[in-house]
């Protein structure tokens, strides 16, 4: 069995976990819950056996690189990268009911992975500008951020749900739906503290870049497509952040912002490659 194979049955098993998590949530039957958590956490391990075997296939094909460097393998990451912070935020605050907002992010990565035209699956060459160790440092940053974020997004989703039926005054006692979701001020907490720590690798990610963009190209700020949009996000993410400390910003304004902010993640990874040409454009043909 190939990384490939190993990596198109993690697809379908966060499918899987996607759909139990979904029926925890709607029919709030409590014992698919820790169901859902060991399917989820079986993909993870064999995801995570899926990167490391791809990296040792790099080693056996005479490249010996990370498995980080092409579109393919970075929404791979991307997918890695969001369940092990949802299982961490799910050990840490004892609330599976996350999972039905964080691992469907998961496993439309891995459906884009897996069934998407136009990117290859195959392990190629790096070109020049990717042969850095400060390439590893740079994608695992980041995409470390932007997982945080995609959680965050899905949080935000969350609080405004149940804030909505709130509003409405739609009853929220166990016996409903919405119900079953956290108390408003415990998301509002959780989706604050996910965006800072995706900022910090973020921010981290933006360090890394500029010493490797100097390595490869020989600045460290060329105001290329991708360097401006991750500025941008960066900065949609600061004003949040610092509105939150300076203001008190929270509930639904730092929700829609979480919600927001990640669009702008999706634009500066994906949007950027396909839409605008520049020194990272590589990416959309890999």
């Amino acid at each position: 069995m190939n990384s490939s194979q190993l990596i198109g049955i993690t697809t379908f098993t966060y499918l899987f976990s996607t759909i139990l998590y979904a029926a925890l949530f709607i029919f709030k039957t409590r014992r698919l819950g820790p169901v859902a958590t060991i399917f989820t956490i079986i993909a993870f391990m064999i995801q995570t056996a899926g990167i490391g075997l791809r990296w040792l296939e790099s080693y056996q094909m005479g490249m010996g690189r990370a498995p980080l460097t092409n579109m393919y393998e970075s929404v791979v990451f991307f997918a890695w990268a969001i369940i092990l912070i949802y299982m961490i935020i799910e050990w840490k605050f004892k609330t599976r009911i996350i999972g039905a907002f964080a691992v469907p992010f998961a496993f439309l990565a891995m459906a884009y992975a897996s069934f998407a035209s136009g990117i290859t699956k195959e392990i190629v060459p790096l070109i020049p500008a990717l042969q850095s160790n400060w390439l590893i440092a740079h994608v695992v940053t980041c995409f470390i951020g932007y997982a945080a974020f995609a959680v965050a997004a899905g949080l935000g989703i969350m609080y405004l749900i149940k804030n909505t039926s709130e509003t409405r005054q739609a009853t929220s006692s166990d016996t409903t739906l919405l119900g079953s979701l956290p108390p408003l001020k415990v998301l509002d907490d959780i989706t604050h503290k996910t965006m800072v720590f995706g900022f910090l690798w973020l921010s981290i990610g933006i360090i890394t870049g500029a010493i490797w963009a100097n390595s490869a190209w020989g600045t460290y700020w060329s105001w290329d497509p991708k360097e401006t949009w991750s500025l941008i996000t960066w900065f949609i993410y600061a004003i949040t952040l610092h509105a939150r400390y300076t203001r008190g910003w929270g509930g639904t304004r730092i929700a829609w912002l979480a919600i927001f902010g990640f669009i702008s993640v999706i634009f500066t990874y994906y949007g950027v490659n396909f839409l605008l040409a520049g020194l990272h454009s590589y990416g959309s043909s890999n």
